[in-house]
């Protein structure tokens, strides 16, 4: 029930290098000149892996939470699928970045930029809330001080919110990213966390939130 991050971002960024090296990368010779070039900072391709990483991170971090503030297996089991899945994906992402030679973090460009939203609303950040569906600082505090029943329907609640925002974050990388694993990457996201979120929305319903 304790599965290690950094070999799981480790193992899969290596995978992605692997899988990119013969396709994402600058094309030089004259024969292949219509070949996917590598993406530049300012790409949406970029943008989605630098802003869903971070993404990701937190519901990693939200699923490590409920993890010790409950007992229930079906909310654990559910955590864990999550925390490994994207832990996974985020390293992929990270992968990408190494690969395509672009920093993991670009200062002064506030997320979401490649969507065209430019940070979380037009008044900015609420609370520590970056990006669509992250919880808030003051969110994450409260799940911390929860238990039993109280922190798995905050968690279900907070993460049906999470996995929307991604969802919606994924979207517009199938419109937008070039790279096409990267696209088949984030349609993967949405069909599995639309699946995660109705079987979130059972979950809330048999505790009667």
């Amino acid at each position: 029930m304790r599965p290690n991050r950094t070999q799981l971002a480790s193992v899969a960024a290596v995978a992605a290098a692997l899988l990119f090296a013969g396709g994402a990368v600058t094309v030089a010779s004259g024969e292949e000149e219509d070949a996917p070039r590598t993406p530049v900072s300012a790409s949406a391709d970029a943008g989605f892996a630098r802003d869903m990483s971070v993404h990701h991170q937190q519901a990693v971090e939200m699923s490590f939470i409920v993890r010790d503030r409950t007992r229930d297996e079906s909310v654990r089991r559910l955590a864990y699928d999550i925390a490994n899945t994207q832990a996974n994906q985020r390293g992929m992402m990270l992968g990408w970045l190494d690969l395509w030679g672009l920093p993991k973090v670009e200062s002064g460009v506030e997320p979401m930029t490649w969507m065209g939203m430019g940070g979380h609303g037009d008044s900015g950040p609420k609370d520590g809330a970056y990006m669509p569906g992250m919880a808030t600082k003051a969110q994450l505090e409260e799940l911390r001080r929860a238990s039993g029943r109280k922190a798995e329907i905050l968690y279900l609640k907070l993460m049906t919110a999470h996995h929307k925002g991604g969802v919606h974050m994924a979207e517009g990388c199938v419109r937008k990213c070039s790279v096409e694993v990267e696209r088949n990457l984030a349609q993967g996201m949405v069909d599995a966390q639309e699946s995660e979120i109705r079987l979130m929305a059972d979950m809330l319903r048999k505790r009667g939130a």
